[in-house]
């Protein structure tokens, strides 16, 4: 069974950093285009970051770049999402998903295109 596992979250202070994972189970990651998303109470999800089955292109979303970065490593079947100077208003759940290769291996920010997803970690960042 194909499943998607993330960690990594937590509370913690302005200005500081966390890093998230995304660990596959039951399948290789490695021709899987992975998108990290979030939600916020109240608000709608946003894609927050992709990368590319290869690892070769990335996204970023305006309100993270220069703060985020995604990377993954294929041996240990995992992606991941470095979070620095984060701020009050990164605080949401946030969620990794891969889309299908059968279908695309493109880095999207858009949710519906991702055919699977995590149950999600909570981010808080709060003094």
């Amino acid at each position: 069974q194909l499943q998607l596992v993330e960690s990594g979250g937590g509370l913690v202070q302005p200005g500081g950093s966390l890093r998230l994972s995304c660990a596959a189970s039951g399948f290789t990651l490695d021709y899987y285009a992975i998108g990290w998303f979030r939600q916020a109470p109240g608000k709608e999800r946003e894609g927050v970051s992709c990368i590319s089955d290869s690892g070769g292109r990335t996204n970023y979303a305006d309100s993270v770049k220069g703060r985020f970065t995604i990377s993954r490593d294929n041996a240990k079947n995992t992606v991941y999402l470095q979070m620095n100077s984060l701020k009050p208003e990164d605080t949401a759940v946030y969620y990794c998903a891969a889309r299908d290769p059968s279908i695309a291996t493109m880095c999207s920010r858009v949710g519906r295109l991702y055919d699977y997803w995590g149950q999600g970690t909570q981010v808080t960042v709060s003094s």
